[in-house]
């Protein structure tokens, strides 16, 4: 029986590796096995803190860098911090509160324009130079605020809308008051009536329009102290941290080592300690101005302007009511009543509140006294309003005239004492602003600066004292 050839080649054995069988042309390749995933960078850097932080050398190395970050962002939020405090206190004193008052000027010069044309309408076509001059003056006063407060308003603004209205206004106001004069002088009873209804656009359009700007200025005022006075928690509690890692680094050392003192660690920790003290001692003093500042300063012109404002209003409608001789009514709880008159009640009774409130504000002698002498012309003004309301009452009209706007013994006497008084009293307030605010901003001089240089030396004393132990180990 004839048996098949053997082969020659031996059989594969359990385990051996198979015959590697090269690809078809065309076949697809088989998927080899997937990569290992790459490791991130920040995995890659805590594996070698972790590695670091087995040694005793990279435990130092770690607490270095711990220590000068820590420094360094206390720096750096305290210069941050103290810089918007700085800078917001920089504009109360010299922004905020110069535009406030320019808005009550603005106000003032308006009310005290309309008060000196009625003045001089009421003196016929013999009106004196002085009353031209007031009006004139008061008028060109306005335009000039208007034009800083236009330099000053953010483009956009409803304060910007404010002073467009009222660099509107003005321009048609003097047209009426010219056409008033023209008339008047000519004897034509239509002036009266070109009077009233300029008195009527001051009053309803112009001077609302300048209260409204003398608001949004205090508004800024008050934003501009919001940001001045909060105390920078932050940096405070970031220098107190600091001071804790310093002080327990300095600790660790003297356990490891025996030595009392780490001069670099010694000078990291006065400096951050420098700096978290002028931080606090410093924003202290700045706040402590800024708030006495507000309370004998800021509060005590609020309640002067308006009062000042009272009292221009009082004899605008003062005078009108004798322009008007009773063509103007209110009817108020079923009686009726000449509106000027009934309005000049009101004026003085606010004028007397503010003079009140001003005397209680007060804070010294100096501030004291023109108050005081303000209180006692309004006192003497009302009893000459009462006689010359009288005599107009009962038809004697000239007399009447003669006793608003006469000479020596008229309303105008008292009015314009009140008005120069309360002018001294805001003086000297706006003395007491400045200097209290201006104590405040100084207290923050140099801060900024000095809280960064001093962070940076402490984050180098920090680093040269930890590298002074690490040279132990070479």
């Amino acid at each position: 029986m004839t048996h098949p050839p053997k082969s020659s080649a031996a059989p594969p054995q359990v385990g051996s590796a198979l015959p590697t069988v090269p690809p078809q042309p065309g076949a697809p390749a088989r998927p080899g096995p997937p990569p290992a995933p790459r490791r991130t960078a920040f995995a890659e850097g805590v594996e070698r803190v972790r590695a670091a932080a087995t040694t005793e050398p990279g435990r130092l190395r770690i607490i270095g860098a711990v220590l000068a970050l820590l420094v360094v962002a206390f720096g750096a939020v305290t210069a941050w911090q103290t810089s918007e405090r700085a800078a917001a206190a920089d504009d109360v004193l010299h922004r905020s509160q110069p535009l406030s008052a320019g808005a009550a000027g603005i106000y003032r010069s308006l009310a005290d324009a309309n008060t000196a044309a009625s003045s001089g309408f009421l003196a016929g076509g013999q009106e004196t130079a002085d009353s031209r001059d007031r009006y004139e003056k008061d008028i060109r006063a306005a335009a000039e605020g208007l034009v800083t407060a236009a330099a000053n308003a953010e483009p956009g603004s409803p304060s910007e809308a404010t002073v467009a209205k009222l660099n509107q206004l003005l321009p048609e106001y003097k047209g009426l008051i010219e056409r008033a004069r023209t008339y008047n002088r000519q004897g034509y009873p239509v002036g009266g009536a070109y009077l009233r209804y300029a008195n009527e656009k001051m009053q309803k359009e112009m001077l609302p329009a300048a209260e409204d700007l003398y608001t949004k200025e205090n508004q800024r005022l008050d934003a501009d102290y919001g940001d001045a006075t909060p105390y920078p928690w932050a940096a405070i509690a970031l220098g107190v941290l600091a001071l804790a890692g310093l002080g327990w680094a300095q600790h660790r050392t003297y356990r490891r080592t025996n030595r009392v003192l780490n001069h670099g660690l010694v000078a990291a920790t006065a400096a951050t300690g420098v700096v978290l003290l002028w931080l606090v001692v410093g924003h202290t003093v700045a706040v402590s101005g800024l708030d006495g500042s507000y309370d004998h300063g800021i509060r005590s012109l609020k309640v002067l302007h308006d009062a000042r404002i009272a009292s221009l209003k009082a004899r605008g409608n003062e005078n009108l009511s004798l322009v008007a001789r009773g063509a103007e009514t209110v009817t108020v709880g079923g009686q009726t009543y000449d509106a000027y008159y009934y309005d000049f009640d009101k004026d003085m009774t606010v004028l007397g509140k503010g003079l009140n409130e001003a005397d209680r504000l007060a804070d010294d002698q100096a501030g004291t006294k023109p108050v005081k002498a303000a209180e006692g012309n309004m006192a003497v003004w009302k009893k000459r309003h009462t006689s010359a309301r009288t005599e107009d009452e009962n038809g004697n009209y000239q007399q009447a005239l003669d006793m608003v706007i006469g000479g020596k013994g008229a309303t105008g006497e008292c009015f314009d004492s009140v008005d120069s008084n309360l002018a001294r009293a805001i003086d000297h307030e706006q003395t007491e602003f400045q200097q209290a605010a201006g104590d405040g901003l100084d207290a923050m001089t140099g801060l900024t600066l000095g809280a960064a240089v001093l962070a940076v030396l402490g984050a180098a004393g920090a680093v040269a004292g930890i590298g002074r132990r690490l040279s132990e180990y070479r």
